[in-house]
């Protein structure tokens, strides 16, 4: 038990030290644009059609939620404000996060892996080329960018699954579904939606590459370093999640006393 603690700790700690050089590489050196736009395109088309079906159905649901509560008070007329903010504070950012971990993340694992064990990584090394600047750094940046549109685009279709689901389960049209979000959808919680989306693509983008660069061992390796991403990342946004929630709230309370 012991032992596997002090390997958890040590290989958090190398993942770290990964996103310190990571980081480093994207400020200090140049990056082919041309590839991180590539790399956006990729990682944006792969996720567009999940991620705007599972926020339908997320907005759907979300209303459904609500309606059986507000009935009791009378207050279906700010159904699509409290859906839609529950939406972009909380579930939306963890949405996108879980599809991208599964999609993307697993395939830039295999995809770094692969050139790792078949000595691509080492061979972009031998031609004086930094392999953390060539390939790793366009697809960090490209994810933690993606997340971004895709969280925009799966916050406008749970919005459209809010209001058909609104009109068919409590008899709410589209124009009062969507007059009261403007009125509880306020600035700091699209901030606070936004900063959980930075994290969670931070955390993914870390642990993805982490675990392709640094794997070994042939196929089999690469399916390790596949399986450890999908549960670390899983692991990882959960904890991020609480975290970011926890300061969140405290950053919203003071604003709100200040």
């Amino acid at each position: 038990m012991l032992n596997n603690l002090r390997l958890i700790i040590a290989d958090i700690g190398a993942a770290l030290l990964f996103l310190r050089e990571v980081m480093w590489t994207a400020v200090a050196r140049p990056v082919s644009m041309h590839e991180v736009l590539t790399q956006i395109w990729r990682v944006t088309v792969q996720s567009v059609a999940t991620t705007g079906l599972a926020g339908f159905f997320v907005g759907a649901i979300m209303t459904v939620q609500f309606t059986m509560q507000m009935k009791e008070f009378g207050a279906l007329g700010y159904l699509g404000g409290l859906a839609t903010s529950g939406t972009i504070r909380e579930v939306g950012p963890l949405l996108i996060a879980f599809m991208l971990s599964g999609k993307v993340g697993a395939f830039t694992s295999a995809e770094l892996g692969t050139m790792r064990v078949t000595e691509q990584i080492d061979a972009i090394r031998c031609l004086g080329a930094n392999p953390i600047q060539e390939i790793i750094v366009p697809r960090f940046i490209g994810i933690i960018v993606s997340s971004f549109f895709l969280l925009g685009i799966g916050l406008l279709m749970s919005i459209l699954g809010g209001m058909l689901m609104g009109s068919i389960f409590a008899g709410v049209n589209a124009d009062e579904y969507v007059r009261h979000i403007p009125t509880i959808v306020s600035w700091p919680s699209i901030a606070s939606g936004l900063f959980k989306c930075f994290v969670f693509a931070v955390v993914l983008s870390t642990i993805c590459t982490y675990r392709g660069y640094t794997a070994t061992g042939g196929a089999k390796g690469v399916g390790m370093a596949v399986v450890k991403t999908a549960v670390a990342t899983m692991v990882g946004i959960v904890i991020a999640d609480w975290l970011t929630t926890f300061l969140s709230d405290v950053v919203l309370r003071i604003f709100l006393e200040g």
